[in-house]
């Protein structure tokens, strides 16, 4: 579902940006500038748009997210937990940040 959420977004943008080019060469500069921006905008966030506290293994396999967003179930050797928490200001929820010493990978997991 996520992914055709994104090809959607990426298609109203693309449109958007084609919109421009039309208003451009119509003679309408106001507003193609306006619609080229705002196209090539959303077509850079779909482009960067990623869930938020997941990794990029998680990504490649569609698990699920886990609560706040972050990894389904604690992240394993060689990641350790560290001191760091914080409040998901989305969800609420207490997220208690893991990492791999010798890459430097965080990874993000609920504690409740």
């Amino acid at each position: 579902m996520l992914a055709f959420v994104r090809l959607l977004a990426a298609a109203v943008a693309a449109l958007i940006l084609l919109g421009g080019l039309v208003a451009l060469v119509a003679g309408q500069p106001g507003t193609g500038i306006w619609a080229l921006a705002l196209g090539g905008a959303g077509l850079v966030g779909v482009a960067f748009e990623r869930v938020r506290y997941r990794s990029e293994a998680a990504e490649r396999t569609r698990q699920d997210a886990g609560a706040g967003g972050g990894e389904p179930e604690a992240p394993q050797h060689p990641f350790r937990p560290t001191d760091e928490l914080f409040v998901d200001p989305s969800s609420g929820r207490l997220m208690r940040v893991y990492l791999d010493p010798a890459t430097g990978e965080r990874r993000y997991h609920a504690e409740r």
